[in-house]
């Protein structure tokens, strides 16, 4: 079951695309509903005789057939197929135009426009993942709610403005359109906090959403599939989740406990995604422009490269986070500078960076501030103001394994 779950998210955002380009964006959620029916029929069939040999290519031909039975219903009232003209006049070019639609090359195109239409720059930054979400990826209104910390009326409308834009739109995206370049910057970014919501994100039920992070990093492999999107910031976005994704397997350890980067066993570290990081981020290094994925990728390559915590590159991260604040600076990546100092010039100095950062909304409520503090405290020994840290950092846990892996410091300093 959990095999067919996978592949049905991989395969929703591919379909959904394709059956959009013949129904028209007005009718999206018609697509949806042929998809759901598709994905339904093949749990009924699968089950019954088993999972095909090539199981994406038995789910594109039930939902083109699908299609095809759908047009046929509603060549007399011509109101669902407006854009394909003449396409229904007879049976063989309603049935070719849909093949024609189905074809492997042009549904890559379709699912990349898609990709794009859903990051429309008139919908907030929320409203684009809550809708690449559910539109490409196929997570119901209950589970974007979940990653987003949000109820589920609020997504719900979310779903609803955006699906209205895209209605508006009256097309997919062009990839010639002259608004290409804003586009791109806010896909990379909806794939971006997709990935970190995985990886270190708020969820009150988990501290790691591994499926999030895949998906995060299928998007971006969409990106890297077509010449006029494989930007050299692209190439930086894939090769920053592909360092943290081999990371992983070492954040968790056997009772299912969070551990942090200095005491992860690095032996469990994925080396073939290392290895994919290094040669993305060798593609990455071709244009002119260092942006902050750029950067970001850079900083977790040196963690990938170091055998130690010790044995890090820590002047060389200090720096590559100085150009980060340059570039896209935010009270976060102050912090992380403030911490990557601590270790290149100790925790004194680390404790006066931290404290000079700007009070915000986001770090007044970000756990992890107050454990920093509290780590450098310990490292300075002042044994009190550390326990007092992570005794605050527990008050702001956002699910229980934070809590847990900061109750056990406050359990260790108090011992």
């Amino acid at each position: 079951m959990q095999h067919d779950e996978h592949l049905f998210r991989h395969e929703f955002g591919r379909l959904v695309s394709a059956l959009t380009r013949i129904f028209g964006l007005q009718n999206v959620a018609l697509a949806e509903d042929v998809v759901q029916d598709t994905f339904c029929r093949a749990l009924e069939v699968w089950k019954l005789r088993g999972v095909p040999e090539n199981p994406s290519a038995w789910l594109m031909t039930s939902a083109k057939n699908r299609a095809i039975d759908l047009l046929r219903r509603e060549r007399a009232e011509r109101n669902l197929l407006p854009q394909l003209g003449g396409a229904l006049e007879s049976e063989w070019t309603l049935v070719s135009t849909v093949n024609d639609v189905f074809d492997v090359e042009t549904i890559a195109d379709d699912e990349l426009r898609m990709i794009f239409s859903c990051c429309h720059p008139e919908l907030s930054e929320s409203t684009q993942i809550a809708l690449t979400l559910n539109v490409f990826c196929g997570f119901t209104a209950n589970e974007i709610a979940a990653v987003l910390l949000s109820k589920r009326a609020a997504i719900e409308k979310r779903i609803e403005r955006g699906k209205k834009a895209l209605a508006a739109s009256e097309r997919l995206f062009d990839l010639a359109d002259e608004e290409l370049p804003e586009r791109l910057r806010a896909v990379q970014r909806v794939i971006y906090l997709l990935f970190n919501e995985g990886y270190h994100g708020a969820s009150p039920k988990a501290a790691i959403r591994a499926e999030l992070c895949r998906e995060a990093m299928r998007l971006g492999s969409v990106l890297l599939d077509r010449e006029l999107v494989a930007t050299p910031s692209s190439y930086a976005l894939c090769a920053l989740m592909a360092f943290h994704a081999a990371r992983l397997r070492a954040r968790i350890n056997g009772s299912g406990e969070l551990v942090s980067l200095f005491d992860q066993d690095r032996s469990l570290w994925d080396t073939e995604l290392i290895a994919r990081g290094v040669r993305l981020l060798e593609h990455a290094a071709t244009g002119s422009d260092a942006s902050e994925y750029h950067l970001e990728a850079a900083i977790a390559a040196v963690h990938c490269a170091a055998p130690s915590a010790e044995a890090t590159d820590w002047r060389q991260i200090v720096w590559l986070y100085d150009m980060l604040m340059r570039v896209a600076p935010s009270p976060v990546v102050a912090l992380n500078r403030a911490i990557a100092i601590s270790y290149r010039d100790g925790p004194e100095e680390g404790i006066a960076e931290i404290r000079a950062i700007a009070e915000s909304e986001r770090l007044a409520s970000y756990p992890f501030y107050s454990a920093a503090l509290g780590e450098l405290e310990m490292r300075t020994g002042n044994v009190a103001e550390a326990r007092r840290q992570f005794e605050a950092a527990v008050t702001l846990a956002r699910n229980a394994t934070e809590r847990r892996f900061l109750q056990s410091k406050v359990a260790v300093l108090s011992r």
